[in-house]
C-alpha cells in the first residue's frame, strides 16, 4: 500500500546545497555551489507531494512538467527525469544554476504554503548533471523539411529557438558576433556560477541536431537580414541579439581611465579568460580598491569577480536598501559571506581622478526612500549635505543595459520602439517584417535566462506556423505514435 504524502509527513526544511567555504572560494573561480549528491536529491524529491493541481508549472516560463521530472528522480529513473526536462527546456543544466526559481516556480509550490518550498532548481541541476555524467541523451529522429532558418545571436533565446526549429526539421544556422558561442551565458556569467564547460555541453547537443554555428559574424555589418533572406536563401530569421549597450549615470568623470561598464569587465574576465592571466593574454587592468555601482545579479558578479582577481577591497554602491536589491537573495548572501562591503542608500554624484586621468574614487551622497516611483518601488531622494568620498582605483557600472541599435538600423521596415527594442507580435514573436522573428532582451530589455528561453520557443512556434510546418512532437508523444 502506497503512503500518501502530505505536508505533515514530509521533511519541512529544504535540503541544503553543498558549497565551497566562503574563505576558500573567494580566492578561486571554481563553482561555488557543488550540486546535490544522489542521497540529497532523493531526499529533496521526496518532499514533493505530487499535488493534483500543481501550481509550479504555471510559474515556469517554459512550462516544464516539474512534478513529472521530480517524480522520476524519486523513482531513480534519471534518464526519464532528464527527458522530461529536455521536452521544454534545452538548457536544464544552465537554468538549474542561474534561474531565479525562488520567484517563479518555487514561490508557487504548494509545499511552500506551510513549509519551505521544494528546491526545484537544485533538482533540475541534479537531473541534468547526472544525465550528462552517466549516459548519452537520446538522439531524435528528425525529418528534413527543406526550409532554412537563420538565428542571430547564440544566447539563450537563440539556442531555444534553434533547438525547436531543428527538432521540427529545419536547416538551422546560428550567427554569433563574438569568437565564442553562448552569448551572455559565456561573457556575462562568471565561471564560479556557471562553468563554461556546462554551456559547451549544451551547445554540443544543438550541433548533434544538425545546427551550424558561425562565429565572428556580425549581422548588420557583414551582411544584413534582407541579404540573409534574399541572397542566402533563409526562409525565416530570428533575432536574439540581447541588449548589450551599457548604461551610465552621466555624471562628471565617467570618461576617466579605470571606469568600466559591467559588460566590458565581465567580458574581459569571463569570455576572454582574464581570470586565468597570464595563461591567457587578457589583461584586466583592475586596481586594488574596486567600487561597483548597482545591486543586481550583474553587480554581484562584478564584485565577486573583482575579489577573486585580487582586489583588496570591493564595495557595492546602491541608492536603495538591501530590501530593494534586485539581485537573487542567494547571490547577495554569497557576496556578503565572501566579504564584499555594501554601501546602501548611497548614490555617486562625481567620479574623482588624478592629473593623469585615472580614477581615484567617487563622491557620493546619502539617500532616503520617498514615495513609490513609476515602477512601484520607493524612489530614492538625496539628503543634502551628506556628501562623502569612497576611494576606488576601479569603478564598474552595473546599472543594466540598453538595446544595441545595429540590427534595427540596418534592417529597413523593422519597427523598434523609442528605446530601440524590437516590436513583435506577443503571440508569435514575429516582427513588422514577415518571416522575421525576435525575442529575449532585444525585445523586453534585460531579463532572465529562462524568460529568454521562453521567448525563443514562442518565436520558434510562430515561425513554424508561418511556414505551415507542425512542431516536433515530444519524445513521449513520438514514441506513442510509433507504437
Amino acid at each position: 500500500m502506497t503512503t500518501v504524502k502530505t505536508i505533515q509527513t514530509i521533511p519541512k526544511g529544504r535540503t541544503p546545497m553543498p558549497q565551497q567555504d566562503a574563505v576558500v572560494r573567494a580566492k578561486n573561480f571554481d563553482e561555488v555551489a557543488l550540486g546535490y549528491a544522489l542521497e540529497n536529491a532523493l531526499r529533496e524529491a521526496d518532499r514533493c507531494i505530487e499535488c493534483k493541481k500543481p501550481r509550479c508549472i504555471a510559474g515556469c516560463p517554459v512550462g516544464i512538467d516539474i512534478p513529472g521530472f521530480i517524480r522520476a528522480i524519486a523513482r531513480q529513473d534519471m534518464r526519464k527525469a532528464y527527458e522530461v526536462l529536455r521536452q521544454d527546456n534545452p538548457l536544464p543544466a544552465v537554468c538549474g544554476r542561474v534561474c531565479p526559481q525562488e520567484t517563479q516556480c518555487e514561490i508557487r509550490c504548494v509545499v511552500g504554503v506551510k513549509a519551505e518550498p521544494v528546491c526545484i532548481g537544485r533538482l533540475e541541476r541534479f537531473a541534468a548533471d547526472y544525465a550528462m555524467a552517466h549516459f548519452e541523451p537520446e538522439m531524435l529522429s528528425i525529418t528534413p523539411t527543406g526550409k532554412k532558418a537563420a538565428i542571430i545571436g547564440s544566447g539563450p533565446a537563440g539556442i531555444a529557438c534553434a533547438a525547436d526549429l531543428a527538432r521540427a526539421g529545419l536547416d538551422v544556422t546560428i550567427f554569433e558576433a563574438l569568437h565564442m558561442a553562448g552569448g551572455v551565458l559565456k561573457y556575462g556569467i562568471p565561471e564560479f556560477r556557471l562553468p563554461k564547460a556546462i554551456v559547451d555541453r549544451e551547445l554540443d547537443l544543438l550541433k548533434q541536431m544538425g545546427v551550424k554555428i558561425e562565429l565572428n559574424t556580425v549581422i548588420g555589418k557583414l551582411f544584413t537580414i534582407p541579404q540573409l533572406m534574399k541572397d542566402k536563401g533563409f526562409d525565416v530569421a530570428f533575432i536574439g541579439t540581447g541588449a548589450g549597450f551599457p548604461r551610465f549615470q552621466g555624471i562628471p568623470g565617467e570618461n576617466m581611465n579605470g571606469v568600466y561598464s559591467a559588460n566590458e569587465f565581465l567580458t574581459r574576465v569571463n569570455l576572454m579568460r582574464g581570470f586565468r592571466h597570464p595563461e591567457y593574454d587578457t589583461p584586466v587592468g583592475m586596481g586594488r580598491r574596486v567600487a561597483v555601482i548597482g545591486s543586481g545579479n550583474t553587480a554581484m558578479d562584478c564584485a565577486r569577480c573583482a575579489l577573486r582577481m585580487g582586489a583588496e577591497k570591493v564595495s557595492v554602491v546602491y541608492r536603495r536598501t538591501q530590501k530593494e536589491s534586485p539581485a537573487r537573495a542567494e547571490e547577495l548572501h554569497h557576496a556578503m559571506e565572501e566579504g564584499i562591503e555594501f554601501q546602501w542608500l548611497t548614490n555617486p554624484v562625481r567620479i574623482l581622478g588624478n592629473s593623469d586621468g585615472w580614477a581615484t574614487g567617487m563622491e557620493c551622497i546619502r539617500m532616503i526612500l520617498g514615495d513609490p516611483d513609476a515602477s512601484g518601488r520607493r524612489a530614492p531622494v538625496e539628503q543634502p549635505g551628506t556628501n562623502f568620498e569612497i576611494p576606488a582605483d576601479t569603478i564598474i557600472y552595473a546599472l543594466g543595459t540598453r538595446a544595441n541599435p545595429i540590427i534595427a538600423k540596418s534592417t529597413p521596415g523593422l519597427k523598434a520602439n523609442q528605446w530601440g527594442y524590437i516590436e513583435v507580435d506577443e503571440r508569435t514573436g514575429m516582427t513588422s517584417i514577415p518571416g522575421v522573428f525576435a525575442g529575449g532582451d532585444i525585445v523586453t530589455g534585460a531579463a532572465t535566462v529562462i524568460l529568454a528561453l521562453g521567448a525563443g520557443r514562442r518565436a520558434a512556434k510562430g515561425a513554424l506556423e508561418y511556414l505551415g510546418i507542425s512542431p516536433a512532437g515530444r519524445p513521449a508523444e513520438t514514441a506513442a505514435a510509433k507504437a
